[in-house]
């Protein structure tokens, strides 16, 4: 174990002296020693040795003790400077003209100066490094100093305050006693400490004030000058219902005298002069009016009139201000009052003779009622009587085609049959325009096979096209479309024809083509095209680009039927064509499910049928037009069919029972005599005779019919009937 001879905690200087008093020693004991072995000069080598590391080590305590001196002078230097800084610092604070404090992290005060806090002489000897924030806040809330408004305590000032505190920079005015303002200022410091500038902002505020003032009373005096120029007598109340603002039409529009018009009179005092002196009218009473001022808030504008003297009339308007004041508006309405009275004795005078006027168009409309109604009755007679004897010379023409043996009398009855069919065209062109113009159209929406429908106008039309020398192509399809069959074929017929008619060379393409969930019908020709111009014309009645064909070839209504119809139906139309090169018609179909039924009736027509399959058939007709029952019966013969021929369901019914036969089907007239149709007589058989077969005949198309056949599972036929329909329809009921 080593032990030092010196202290390393004391001083340099003592720890030299310490030496020189142990070599002195050593030295004084090596003179003295007589050790006859030499141990005393080894004691004096060991001394000399002593010597030399105590003088190294004085040099390197004294190179030490400069190097200490060296840096206490840097030390002393750099706390000079320091001092200086702080110095300078502090003296800067003090100069400047607003409060300053700087707080740490910890919101512990780090140094403010003097002018800080220097409107609240009470919180001045607080002020001082390590004061915490909250306590600072917590000392300017409880100022006496501190002006708060009646409604905020210190304790929710301070809250407030603290939470304003936590943003990174604030700005806030802060009102002291005697009308002083403070305006406080804190930023946050890099090091998240704060920064506070308090600046008295009272010559500002001041200034803003009287400027404020200012203009408050340069907005007074422009009310006050508006209000003059008012043609309406206007009262101001403060919500104490002192009077505080008016205009001199006050005095000229209400019975009171000046001297109660001045500052400061109260509602109740006004309105107490102005009871006996003025009459209020329309429900409002003067206790109901003091209720609502007494309401205080809230108060719903109140809308009344008022009158005195002989015929003056004022409409008051009373409406709460923001204030809880409020504000009433008088008007002088007398001369609209006398106008209303002057119109009302002229209003009286002329009931009268309104009432005859009104009474003479009643007749006028009721004859143009009765005109319209007979104007119907006529055209459904009309209707009846044409397609009558219509169908009674298609059915002979029918009959007399099929047994001519002659070729040339063959072919005049074919020509006849043709000018029969273009009467027909036209006439159920005629129709159709009449029934779609007065709106007493009626569509049976539902589930129809296009592909059915397209391929039977391909039939029915592909002899014209030929005879044309055109080339008529119908693509297939198997979609099903919603729509209402009777007219979307009248559609597709009148667009087909349209095209064959008036393309002298090339081809007719019909066909479907899918649009998202709808079905677009297109007929495609190659006829001249219709300019862009004519494009709307040509959907007008009689309306034909070729003038020169004659009427066989149409009267200009297809169209016009074809625009109408699509309408009717909700099946957007669209026409696309050059001059020279051709046209397409598009009609836009809502595509559906296949509804079975459907497809079946559809597909029972127009199929070939031959006439050998109504060997021994009975057919029962029922006809009341002899015309017609004799056309009927021949062309039934025609085809082998055994025909019983009756007027009216009674005499059907007592016919059957006498010769005691049960027919295969009913063919009935809808219309006959003494009020009874044909769905009644087909009623009554069934019921006598079971559920046979049976077909309704009618020129009829209203709605009543066909809801009629639809609930007796009839099949029904328009007049003019033709012979190929029948026959399918006869065929399908075996």
């Amino acid at each position: 174990m080593t032990v030092s001879l010196l202290d390393p905690q004391e001083p340099l200087e003592a720890q030299k002296q310490r030496l020189l008093r142990i070599t002195e020693a050593l030295m004084n004991r090596v003179e003295q020693a007589t050790d006859d072995t030499g141990a005393a000069y080894a004691q004096f080598q060991r001394a000399a040795l002593l010597e030399e590391e105590v003088t190294a080590r004085t040099r390197d305590l004294e190179h030490a003790l400069d190097l200490l001196n060296v840096s206490n002078a840097a030390l002393a230097k750099a706390n000079q400077e320091t001092e200086a800084a702080r110095s300078n610092l502090a003296n800067a604070l003090e100069a400047i003209q607003e409060g300053f404090a700087l707080f740490d992290a910890n919101d512990i005060m780090v140094m403010c100066n003097s002018r800080f806090g220097m409107h609240m002489p009470d919180t001045h000897e607080h002020l001082a490094a390590g004061l915490k924030f909250q306590d600072y806040v917590t000392l300017v809330s409880q100022s006496p100093f501190l002006s708060l408004p009646p409604d905020l305590r210190s304790d929710e000032w301070a809250e407030k305050r603290m939470a304003q505190h936590h943003q990174d920079h604030v700005m806030i005015n802060i009102r002291m006693i005697w009308n002083r303002w403070v305006q406080v200022s804190e930023h946050r410091t890099p090091d998240g400490g704060t920064a506070i500038l308090q600046t008295d902002v009272t010559d500002i505020m001041r200034m803003q004030r009287q400027e404020r003032e200012k203009m408050l009373d340069d907005q007074a005096r422009l009310i006050r000058a508006t209000l003059e120029h008012l043609n309406q007598g206007v009262c101001i109340f403060d919500n104490q219902m002192r009077l505080v603002g008016w205009n001199s039409r006050i005095a000229e529009l209400l019975p009171i005298s000046i001297s109660t018009t001045r500052m400061g009179t109260l509602f109740a005092t006004l309105m107490g002069g102005l009871r006996t002196k003025v009459r209020f009218d329309k429900g409002v009473t003067p206790d109901e009016l003091q209720k609502w001022v007494e309401l205080g808030c809230d108060r719903l504008p109140l809308s009344f009139e008022i009158s005195h003297g002989l015929d003056t009339v004022l409409d008051v308007f009373a409406q709460e201000m923001p204030d809880q004041g409020f504000v009433i508006s008088f008007t002088d309405v007398s001369s609209e009052r006398k106008a209303v009275r002057a119109i009302y004795d002229a209003n009286e005078t002329l009931e009268q003779r309104v009432l005859e006027r009104t009474l003479e168009l009643e007749d006028a409309l009721s004859d143009a009622e009765r005109a319209n109604a007979s104007k119907s009755r006529f055209v459904a007679a009309a209707s009846h009587d044409l397609l009558q004897p219509l169908s009674a010379a298609k059915l002979y023409l029918a009959s007399l085609e099929s047994t001519v043996g002659d070729r040339a009398a063959r072919d005049i009855v074919g020509k006849a049959n043709r000018a029969m069919l273009s009467v027909e065209n036209i006439l159920e062109a005629l129709l159709d325009i009449s029934k779609l113009d007065s709106g007493q159209a009626s569509v049976h929406i539902g589930s129809v096979p296009i592909g059915v429908m397209l391929e039977q106008l391909e039939e029915e039309f592909m002899p014209l096209a030929l005879q044309k020398g055109l080339e008529l192509h119908v693509i297939k399809t198997n979609a099903y479309v919603l729509s209402d069959t009777t007219y979307l074929r009248r559609v597709l017929q009148n667009l087909i024809a349209n095209a064959i008619r008036y393309t002298e060379r090339g081809r007719v393409l019909v066909g479907p083509r899918r649009a998202g969930k709808s079905l677009r019908i297109e007929v495609w020709d190659t006829g001249p095209g219709i300019p862009e111009d004519k494009q709307d014309v040509i959907f007008g009645e009689f309306q034909r680009l070729n003038a020169s064909a004659s009427a066989a070839e149409g009267m200009g209504l297809g169209l016009a039927i074809v625009d109408r119809a699509c309408a009717l139906l909700s099946h957007p139309l669209q026409i696309l064509s050059t001059v020279g090169k051709g046209t397409v018609f598009k009609v836009e179909l809502p595509l559906t499910h296949i509804d079975y039924k459907s497809k079946a009736a559809h597909l029972q027509f127009h199929r070939h049928v031959s006439t050998l399959e109504f060997q021994n058939m009975i057919v029962l007709l029922i006809e009341n037009d002899l015309d017609l029952q004799a056309a009927l019966s021949i062309t039934l013969e025609t085809w082998g069919i055994d025909v019983l021929t009756a007027a009216s369901g009674s005499e059907a019914i007592a016919l059957l029972r006498e010769i005691d036969i049960t027919p295969d089907i009913i063919l009935a007239d809808y219309q006959l005599d003494n009020q009874e149709t044909g769905t009644q007589s087909v009623k009554k058989l069934r019921d006598a005779f079971g559920q046979i077969p049976a077909a309704v005949i009618t020129a009829n198309r209203s709605k009543e019919v066909v809801e009629s056949c639809n609930n007796l599972d009839l099949t029904l036929f328009y007049k003019p009937i033709s012979p190929d329909s029948l026959k399918s329809f006869i065929s399908t009921a075996l």
